[in-house]
């Protein structure tokens, strides 16, 4: 994976202005996107009474580092009735999924800045 496998999921300037492009930072921030991905991503169904819950967490940490469609998804997941649910927290999967590709290329490229020096 690398950089140019970014598809705009997520604003990395945005992440980047946001850490002062201190990259330590940025991973370290990208991390937690990860983890809150991974945490909460099992609980974006409505066959688990905390879907809000979850849609409300991912909604934040997707703005923490710029992925803003998932952003939109989320809250449209969040604030939506009952009705409708399911697909919204389909559209809010699928957004993930491509934040984490978009997560995972740019670590790569980050990790591959520190070997070079």
């Amino acid at each position: 994976m690398a950089l140019r496998d970014v598809t705009g999921a997520v604003d990395f300037g945005h992440l980047e202005a946001y850490t002062l492009n201190d990259a330590v930072v940025m991973e370290e921030v990208l991390r937690i996107f990860q983890q809150q991905c991974e945490l909460w991503s099992p609980l974006l169904t409505t066959a688990h009474d905390g879907w809000r819950d979850a849609a409300h967490t991912i909604k934040g940490a997707a703005a923490g580092v710029g992925a803003g469609l998932l952003a939109a998804a989320a809250e449209a997941a969040e604030r939506g009735d009952a009705e409708g649910a399911d697909l919204r927290l389909d559209k809010v999967r699928s957004a993930m999924n491509a934040a984490q590709h978009d997560v995972a290329a740019y670590l790569h490229e980050l990790q591959l800045r520190s070997l070079r020096g």
